[in-house]
């Protein structure tokens, strides 16, 4: 409250006339009325007494509100006022986890990479997959997928989810494995985003393992090389 509205409050209470006149007035009639004859007082009326004590009441009361006024204008603000605390900052979120079979998490350099096993293989066939995902265009990438010759395993073809003419690809047996192999052609880029490389086989009936089957991806850009690989959980 600034000092102009409290000056203006004192001067209004300090101004206040109560008319002390009319309110004895008004006792003396209530004390020279004459009281209803015994029994005659209605339900709930006060007794005579009563309405002198009201009265009086509500004389000093008028004559109280005045210098209540002046003293509340004048009370200041007290000092160190309470203050509410905000609760706790909410917590931030828990970073999802990498996917299955990354070497390297992102924050290590641009690539990311996971490796898993299409979930439309079945008993005779199946489809592994590579999945790599740059934060910064490469000028080079090698991604090579290696699956374990473990039962029957032959090739049935392979695909990728960047453009055919910029890779060249390869699927030959080596060491016990077969081996799928894309590389990034001269001249041409990988742009930032996430990519799919996948090579697909027949295999022996049932659930084939994938225990030793793996994969790698090196990758180039303007300013470095870095490398992801990883393994394969899920058997088929």
């Amino acid at each position: 409250m600034d000092e102009d509205l409290r000056e203006r409050l004192r001067t209004a209470a300090a101004s206040h006339r109560p008319d002390r006149a009319r309110m004895l007035a008004r006792i003396e009639r209530g004390m020279t009325r004459e009281p209803p004859a015994r029994g005659a007082r209605a339900p709930g009326m006060p007794m005579p007494w009563l309405r002198i004590a009201g009265a009086t009441a509500a004389v000093c009361g008028v004559l109280t509100a005045g210098a209540f006024a002046v003293t509340s204008t004048g009370r200041e603000e007290p000092q160190g006022g309470q203050r509410v605390a905000a609760g706790p900052a909410s917590p931030a979120p828990a970073p999802s986890s990498p996917g299955r079979g990354v070497a390297l998490p992102a924050d290590k350099g641009p690539l990311w990479s996971d490796g898993s096993v299409d979930p439309n293989s079945n008993s005779y066939w199946a489809q592994s997959e590579v999945t790599v995902r740059t934060t910064r265009p490469l000028s080079g990438l090698t991604v090579e997928l290696r699956i374990a010759l473990n039962g029957g395993v032959n090739s049935t073809g392979s695909w990728r989810s960047l453009p055919e003419r910029d890779f060249t690809a390869s699927a030959r047996e080596e060491d016990g494995f077969l081996v799928y192999r894309w590389n990034l052609k001269p001249g041409r880029s990988v742009p930032a985003g996430t990519h799919t490389f996948a090579g697909q086989y027949n295999h022996a009936e049932g659930d084939r393992g994938t225990e030793r089957d793996d994969y790698t991806a090196h990758g180039q850009t303007s300013a470095e090389q870095t490398s992801v690989g990883g393994g394969f959980a899920e058997t088929r």
